[in-house]
């Protein structure tokens, strides 16, 4: 079994990713941005997966593969596909045992997960309706700062205290926050509201699956660490991170899946 492949392909609505493993762990992974064929992204980002191994490794050497993420229906070499939500659920319970509740932030939603002792999902809750607190919505915020995203998640560590951005909707968001600059407001400060918004909002989500310890917190907004702060605060919990990049996360679990569908377990 240590020589065979196994693999995981997340077509996102703004990323793919790719998890190849064999007994041994994690052998080779990918993300690229996402195409408007999702097809077309499973495509590069599995054939990107295979590069990073070497050894002239190809999709044809994948002993069984299942597909996740909105465009999971659309991955052509797929053996199956599963939900993005079960696949997030093994993917940080395979990293971490002990992890129950998960957030996971997308590029266009955002869920809350509540994990059993084997990995399962017990509950979940999902704010898809409007993009503010998703990645795109962070996206905005940057641009709004004249920042590339990176420095924009570092900003509100700068601040000195917080000054509250209220609006609900991203847009009414936007304005506010253009608001506040041509205010001469602090831009740390306001950068420090804007993630306890997106906190809150996590904090409500999650409040719904009830909330457990250990808290892990996987997608793409996983490496804002002003954001990890701010759900910190509001949940009075430490969020562990996953030793496994935590975008990977969906992938990684569909990888785990089809390692077990294999095997028959």
């Amino acid at each position: 079994m240590q020589n065979k492949l196994f693999a995981g392909c997340d077509v996102g609505s703004t990323t793919g990713k790719a998890v190849i493993i064999n007994g041994n762990g994690i052998q080779g992974k990918a993300v690229c941005q996402s195409e408007i064929d999702p097809e077309e992204t499973a495509n590069i980002v599995l054939k990107k997966a295979c590069e990073s191994i070497g050894s002239g490794i190809s999709p044809q050497d994948i002993t069984y593969l299942i597909g996740t993420g909105y465009g999971r229906r659309e991955v052509p070499f797929a053996n199956e596909n599963i939900s993005e939500i079960t696949c997030h659920a093994m993917g940080a319970f395979s990293c971490l045992k002990d992890t129950r509740t998960i957030i996971d932030i997308g590029g266009q939603d955002v869920k809350a997960i509540s994990v059993g002792d084997n990995g399962s999902v017990i509950d979940f809750a999902m704010n898809d309706k409007c993009a503010a607190g998703t990645g795109r919505f962070f996206e905005m915020m940057a641009n709004i700062f004249r920042m590339d995203i990176s420095t924009f998640s570092n900003l509100s560590l700068q601040a000195k205290k917080i000054i509250p951005v209220t609006s609900q909707c991203s847009v009414f968001a936007e304005t506010e926050v253009i608001t506040l600059l041509a205010k001469r407001k602090n831009p740390a400060d306001i950068a420090a509201g804007i993630q306890s918004s997106v906190a809150k909002r996590c904090f409500a989500l999650l409040k719904k699956i009830g909330i457990q310890p250990l808290v892990t917190i996987t997608g793409g907004c996983s490496n804002n660490k002003g954001l990890i702060k701010a759900l910190e605060s509001k949940l009075r919990l430490p969020i562990q991170i996953l030793p496994v990049d935590p975008q990977l996360m969906g992938a990684y679990g569909a990888a785990v899946f089809a390692m077990k569908k294999h095997l028959g377990l």
